[in-house]
Formats: structure tokens, sequence, C-alpha cells
């Protein structure tokens, strides 16, 4: 037995009240099903007879044993934050500000006009009227009486007022951004003035490569299930089961079914409990390892050979400070011992489908707690919709390189060795959930993709004029890169919409 088991199997024995001693630790030597005796050993709650566990473990018939790994999808959890908890001071912060600083600035200094900017408290020796470029952080925003937009950019040497007049290629850029995010800022030099002539995001450069995959395999992505909730949509999601299963479809469907290798879920995976007051009275299940464990009995039922890949929500039993752990194991024990299941962190990068001769997917996960800041606050995204224009949200922020740049657009724990939000690396897929909309678009070379949610429409949502979609399921092709929207729900509003 790996030393991690054991350490697993000694932990539950000793919380149970069992004596470990050397003798229990060599009876633990003959487990030899170790799933079903965690799985039995979860189950006791009165004195445990080890040796009678052991030998009832081994009778346990198992379950379907994974496919070959030839047939499996190939996933690598390239980043899953793990960092332990600690006292947070305000140095953190400060720190947490520079290391985005610095990462965003060696992403923009990629960019030509850029390579070689002046620091902010180097510009007093800079002539009237002298070509300059700054790197900066945004720390504040306003419009003058007579339109102009003027700005406030920081770097770790000072600040300077940027001018943007509306007659400038600037001007557009400006009305749209947002505070704290990290710009590149090109203009003449003005004394204790920057006249701003344009501005440069870190964005995804245009000349990457759109990867497809050399064999067809499919990967789905869902979110949104809330477990546990009044209205959850029970018969919808039993559709959906019966999907993947290949109990139902037409022929053409359920091979496609057959060849799906990866299950993405991202996030509110369970309705929580106390999210709201009185939340109890929307909830049919009250408690949330029973919340867990409904999860864990559906997941059970999707074939072995999906690899499933799950991150955390709001909604889900955590902190919400960003980046969100992994489920805690406490509450989601039975969905941690599924053989088939990866947990990660909010936000968090995967690697899929990788071969000899092909690097794989790299796919960004993150729920989408900040989305609902920038539909409001962005005159771009609200005018054209605001939420329901998620796909407008994601372009914004990959322009950024940034999940939530604005300081007060979620809760953030302040690393102060990285900012974990920062987009780093371009991925492939950038993949999202939160708002309850459902939406597969492109942007420049990465697919972007917003999942519906498993409820109806609450009367939250109706009171803030959200208009969800639910009972969806987004389904990729990596051979060609087409995403096709399935339906498992007909949404009573849209058939109210269309008469």
């Amino acid at each position: 037995m790996e030393i991690e088991a054991k350490r697993e199997i000694v932990s539950i024995l000793m919380s149970k009240g069992t004596l470990v001693n050397r003798e229990t630790l060599g009876q633990l030597d003959a487990i030899q099903n170790i799933n079903s005796f965690k799985s039995l050993l979860l189950q006791e709650s009165g004195a445990i007879n080890l040796q009678e566990l052991i030998k009832k473990s081994q009778e346990t018939k198992k379950e379907d044993p994974l496919p070959p790994i030839g047939t499996r999808g190939n996933v690598s959890v390239t980043f899953s934050y793990k960092a332990e908890p600690k006292k947070r001071d305000v140095q953190d912060f400060v720190s947490y500000f520079a290391a985005r600083y610095n990462a965003l600035k060696a992403i923009l200094q990629n960019r030509k006009e850029l390579q070689s900017p002046t620091s902010i408290n180097r510009l007093n020796q800079k002539r009237e009227k002298e070509q300059i470029a700054i790197i900066g952080l945004i720390s504040d925003k306003q419009e003058t009486k007579t339109g102009k937009i003027m700005l406030t950019a920081e770097d770790p040497t000072g600040k300077i007022k940027i001018v943007v007049s509306p007659n400038t290629d600037a001007y557009a850029m400006a009305k749209e951004t947002s505070l704290d995010e990290v710009v590149g800022i090109v203009g003449t030099s003005g004394g204790e003035i920057i006249f701003a002539s344009n501005i440069v995001l870190p964005d995804i450069p245009l000349y990457t490569e759109v990867k497809k995959s050399p064999d067809e395999a499919y990967a789905l992505f869902m979110g949104d299930f809330h477990f546990g909730s009044k209205v959850f949509l029970t018969e919808a999601f039993e559709k959906f089961m019966s999907w993947i299963r290949g109990e139902q479809g037409s022929e053409d469907q359920k091979d496609i079914a057959s060849k799906i290798k990866y299950l993405f879920m991202v996030g509110d995976i369970v309705e929580g409990v106390g999210i709201y007051p009185d939340q109890d009275q929307d909830l049919t299940i009250t408690d949330i390892y029973d919340q867990y464990k409904e999860f864990s009995n559906y997941l059970k039922r999707i074939p072995q050979h999906i690899q499933i890949i799950i991150c955390p929500g709001n909604h889900d039993a955590m902190r919400l400070s960003e980046p969100q752990p992994p489920l805690y194991k406490d509450f989601a024990e039975a969905v941690w011992n599924l053989p088939n299941v990866y947990m990660t962190s909010n936000p968090a990068q995967i690697n899929i489908h990788a071969s000899k001769d092909f690097p794989g997917f790299d796919v960004l996960l993150y729920h989408g707690f900040s989305f609902t800041h920038y539909a409001d606050s962005v005159e771009s995204i609200r005018s054209k919709g605001g939420q329901e224009r998620v796909d407008l949200i994601m372009q914004y922020l990959l322009q950024r390189r940034h999940l939530a740049p604005t300081h007060t657009s979620t809760l953030y724990l302040p690393d102060a060795q990285k900012d974990n939000l920062v987009i780093d690396k371009i991925p492939d897929f950038f993949v999202t959930g939160h708002i309850h909309r459902v939406s597969a678009s492109n942007y420049k070379s990465v697919t972007m993709l917003s999942c519906s949610c498993w409820l109806e429409k609450t009367e939250y949502q109706e009171k803030v004029g959200l208009h969800p979609q639910p009972g969806r399921a987004i389904l990729v092709n990596l051979q060609t890169r087409k995403a096709k929207i399935l339906k498992f729900y007909d949404d009573p509003e849209e058939k109210q919409e269309k008469t």
C-alpha cells in the first residue's frame, strides 16, 4: 500500500477513536481493494473490527475497472492552487500588486512600442513633447468637463497623470479601462503629465496557433449544478445521464457519446448551506455532506473512461477568496474517492489529450465570480446586454490577461509571490460559469465557453433581471475545435418568447 493511502486510512481510524499501533499498521498491508476498504470504513459508526473489515472489502465486488490507458483521456493538472493558509498583512497586498505588475509588464514588453519603457520617476528627464512609453497600473480614472479622460498610472517608481483627448486613437480604449489593470501607454511628455496617443493591452497575440487534435475525441463542459436545490432540474439531468451512458439518442449521438474522453465541471457543484438568509427553505437536501454525496452518486454512473475535472465555485463549501482551493476533502470525500476524478482549484489550468506527437490542449478554468462587475461597469459590455453577453466579458478579460483586474471585482487572496489570477499562459480553451448563460465563441486562438446551469429560474434571478439558460452542455470535437450546445431541457420562457 502507498504511504499516502496508509496515512489517509490511519487518519480515518484515529478520527473514529481506533488505537493505531504497530500491529494495526501491519494489518493495513493486507488491504488489496483500498477504495472498497475506505468506503466500508467511513460507513462504520461503532467499534471497528479491522480484520473483519479487511476481509469484507476483499469480498466486495469491485466497480467496473478503468479501461486501458490508451482508451482513456490524458489529463495533466498544470496549475492548481495549494498554498497553506496563513495570516496576511498590508505588505502582502503591496507585494501582490507588484507581482501582478511585473508579470503583465513582461507580457507587454513583447510589443515593439514597449520594449524599452521609461520608469515614471525618470520622466522629468524627458524634453517637452518628446515621444515616450511607460507601463503602468491604472489607479484612478476621471472624465473632465471638456470630455477628456484623465488616468493616473503607477509603477514601482512613482505615479503620473495621463490625459487622453477624444480625437486620439487612445480615447476609445481609455473609456474601456478598468481600475488596477496594467497597460502600456504611448504618448508625448508634458512635464507633470503624459498626453496619450495609444493605450496598449497585454492581449492575446494574433499569431498564436489554433491547435487541433490528430484524432477524433470529444470534451464536454458543464457547470452550476446546484445539487440540493429545490429547483434542481432532476429530469433534465437524468436525460443527460442517459445520453452520456449511451442509453438514448440516435446511433450517431451514441457514437459521439462513446468518444467523450473529458468532462469539465466548472463550479457551484452544490447549492450549499447558509449562502444567503433562509436558504434552508429553498433546499431539498439541507446537509452539505449529503449534497456532495448526491453529486458523487451521479458521477459514479458516468462511464469510467471519461476523465472528470472539477473546480469549485462560490456556492461550494469553502472560502470565497480566489484562488479557491479544490473542494474540501472532508465535505466531498465521496467525490475524491472516485478513480477518474481530478480536483482542482478555482482558477486552474489543465492540459488534456497530449500524446507523443501532440502537445495537448491547455484549458483555463475559472468559475466567473468577477463577471458581474465588468458586465455592469464596462460601457461597451453593458450597452450590448451586460450579463447576457458573457462572451464579451471573457474577451475583455483575455485582453487584460487577468481574470479580475479591479480590486473590488472579486474577493482574492493577496499572495506575495504571485498574482494567480493573471493569465500568464495563453489557453486553448477558456471555460467559465456563474452567470448561468451558455455560449461558445472564439477570440483569436482561444475557444471561449460559458457553461449553462441545471436549475430553474430563481426569485433572485428574476429580481436582478438575469435570464438563465438551463439544462445545456457544451460538446467540443477536439479534432475540429467545433463546439455544439446540447439541450436537455425545454425552457418554458424560451417557448413563450418564440410565440
